[in-house]
């Protein structure tokens, strides 16, 4: 899909695939109703790699990358990880805010040219439970992001043996690859 039709979108929707040895995320536009559209990126995420990296691409063949995101440091409780488009052209960053996390998750996107765009679970209950009852910790989060207190985007988790995604952008001035990265990055990196 070309990035002008990607800019266009109001709704995304991720769903991770379970395999055995890597994470594999499908990342799909949406219709006004919620129900899934064209494909937009395939991802896969080594478990337990030594330094976190993952490859969008334009789909599961792999052939043709479409962005990426890679931590700065290997070991990093508030890790930084840069965005990066196809051809390594640096898009934006997002980093997880260690302290405010320890009680509610809490993430930073920035995107040059619009600032910084912060995230936070929408229920503390709720963050609350997920972290210190063990047996609870497949409760689904819901992130909401803004931009100045204004809304930017919404990820919210859906219900079902599979986690899936409902992300809706709210700012069109939000570039979709740095949301489409933070929508992987939640699944992917929350529970490390």
């Amino acid at each position: 899909m070309e990035l002008q039709q990607l800019q266009a979108q109001q709704r995304l929707i991720v769903r991770q695939r379970v395999r055995l040895m890597v994470n594999q995320y499908e990342v799909r536009a949406a219709g006004p109703d919620g129900s899934e559209g064209d494909l937009l990126a395939f991802a896969q995420q080594k478990r337990l790699a030594f330094k976190e990296q993952v490859t969008l691409y334009a789909d599961d063949t792999k052939q043709q990358p479409v962005l990426g995101f890679k931590a700065r440091q290997v070991l990093d409780l508030g890790a930084t990880y840069d965005v990066t488009d196809a051809g390594g052209t640096p898009i934006g960053l997002f980093r997880k805010d260690f302290a405010k996390s320890l009680l509610r998750s809490t993430w930073h996107v920035e995107q040059p040219g619009l600032g910084v765009a912060t995230g936070q679970e929408r229920n503390l209950v709720v963050a609350l439970l997920r972290r210190f009852v063990d047996y609870l910790s497949w409760l689904p989060y819901h992130f909401d992001f803004t931009v100045d207190g204004q809304p930017a985007f919404s990820v919210v988790r859906k219900w079902g043996l599979r986690d899936r995604y409902s992300v809706d952008i709210h700012d069109p001035r939000l570039d979709r690859r740095l949301v489409i990265a933070m929508a992987v990055g939640l699944d992917a990196l929350q529970s490390r």
